[in-house]
Parts: C-alpha cells; sequence; structure tokens
C-alpha cells in the first residue's frame, strides 16, 4: 500500500499509515523516504512519557557532542491541521516545527517528525486542558486582533487616551469571543477523550501540530525508545539509527539519494 512506511531500528521494525487527508506531508514523506533521506538518521530526541523525534539529516553523522534538532530539506510543508478528526492519541506520527513566535502559520518542518507516547489521562485532567487550550485561543484570536489595531492604540496611548483604551479593549473581547464562537470552541470529542483515557496520548498538542499517520504495528517499540536513557538536550546515550521505506521498497543504505524534487515551499 502506498501509504504505509516502515521505520526500522535496532529496536524493532515500527509500520505506520499516513493519512490521504493530509496529501502535503504524506507526499512529502514518501518522497523522502524513496529518496533515503531518513536512512541512517537517529531518533535525536526523545522524552518518556511523551514522544520520540527523528528525521534531522544532521544527524546521520554527528558525534556525541552535536546539538540537534535544525536540521532539514531547506522547506517547510503548510500546515494540515485538523484536531478534531487526526490527533495526538499515542502512536500518532505529528510533523515538528519551529515555535508559533517566529512561524505563526505554523508550517511544518521539512522532513522532522515525532511519534506520540504520552500516558493516560482521566475525564478531570481532560476538562482542565480543555479550559486551557479554550484560554489560550482566546489570548489568540484577541493577539491578533490587536496586532491589527497596532496603530490605533498607539496612537491612544499617546494621546494617553484611558478611556478610548477601555473602549478598544471592550470591543476586541467582543470580537474575540464571536471569532471564537463561529470557529468553534476547542475541546475534545468523546472518540477523542476514549483515546485520551485508555491508549494515552498528548492532548494538550492538539491544534498546534499536523498529525499525518499512525503506528498500526510496532507501538511496543516506540514504547522501548522513549524508555531510554538519555543526556544534553533529550538525545539517547545509544544511538538509535532508522531507516525508512515505503510498502514493498529496500530502505538499506543503498537506495540513499539526494532530493531532487521542487520544495512544497521554501523555508
Amino acid at each position: 500500500m502506498k501509504n504505509r512506511v516502515t521505520i526500522n531500528t535496532a529496536e524493532g521494525d515500527i509500520v505506520i499509515r499516513l493519512y490521504d487527508e493530509t496529501p502535503l506531508h504524506r507526499d512529502n514523506f514518501i518522497k523522502l523516504a524513496n529518496n533515503g533521506f531518513y536512512n541512517g538518521t537517529l531518533f535525536h530526541r526523545v522524552i518518556k512519557g511523551f514522544m520520540i523525534q527523528g528525521g534531522d539529516p544532521d544527524s546521520k553523522a554527528a558525534d556525541k557532542t552535536t546539538r540537534l534538532g535544525t536540521g532539514g530539506p531547506g522547506y517547510t510543508i503548510p500546515a494540515e491541521i485538523d484536531s478534531t478528526r487526526f490527533y495526538h492519541k499515542r502512536g500518532a506520527l505529528c510533523a515538528a516545527r519551529t515555535a508559533d513566535e517566529v512561524n505563526p502559520e505554523r508550517q511544518s518542518s521539512g522532513s522532522q517528525f515525532y511519534i506520540v507516547y504520552g500516558k493516560r489521562y482521566n475525564d478531570n485532567e481532560l476538562t482542565q486542558i480543555e479550559q486551557q487550550m479554550r484560554m489560550q485561543q482566546e489570548q489568540a484570536v484577541f493577539n491578533n486582533l490587536a496586532n491589527k489595531n497596532r496603530a490605533q492604540i498607539i496612537s491612544l496611548r499617546k494621546n494617553r487616551d484611558q478611556a478610548g483604551l477601555q473602549a478598544l479593549q471592550e470591543r476586541l473581547i467582543t470580537e474575540t469571543k464571536k471569532i471564537c464562537n463561529e470557529n468553534g470552541c476547542v475541546g475534545f470529542t468523546d472518540e477523542q477523550r476514549a483515546a485520551y483515557t485508555t491508549s494515552g496520548g498528548t492532548p494538550f498538542l492538539d491544534g498546534q501540530y499536523t498529525v499525518f499517520g499512525e503506528v498500526v504495528e510496532g507501538i511496543e517499540v516506540v514504547g522501548r525508545i522513549q524508555d531510554m536513557a538519555t543526556g544534553d538536550a533529550d538525545r539517547p546515550l545509544t544511538d538509535i539509527r532508522i531507516n525508512v521505506s515505503v510498502a514493498g521498497q529496500d530502505a538499506s543504505p543503498s537506495k540513499r539519494g539526494g532530493i531532487h524534487d521542487i520544495p512544497i515551499s521554501e523555508a
């Protein structure tokens, strides 16, 4: 099947189904796998009870002192976030990215990815996370509106017009609530709650990163890797190298190649 890939490690194989509903990420991952881009790279960042991260080409020849996590193919991928359908359950394949401050559109790294392991949550914990997510949603919308009204805010402050500032703030708060209601309040579906309370995951990341696949075989391999001892920057003390193959194709080092396709978007 075209949308299945296998990540081979010394700990065992991880078989992943890529979602057809996230075609940009699916096609990019398959392209890189076919070109041998991932072969010989490391799972360079591992956090117990959270996730395992790989896909940095700089990790191929990195010594133990090298800081990893900034490498890539030279482009980013537009976000394909749909948190009600594809969420951070255990085994989710997700795209890494830079922070909102420098990446407000939440574009994904061209190659770096992580596989969720996470932990189990109870209903009260999920409700608290929902409340935090809604507050973050409102704050993000409010900040965006404030930025659009920046010139007026500066003028009101310059003129020390406190009444005008208060009126503007109240208007922006009203607009924020309206936008959030129109877009739908963030929260967890019954399916998500069932997943997070039984198998587990990282629900606090929903809506922030693109989820573009899931582990269908080998979640126990992910479990063993996330449990490994780590050093600086959460790098495993024992290197975990990977080879990646698309279903029906070989991932041996002899298949390695370069990236010759036109990038989806420039970084």
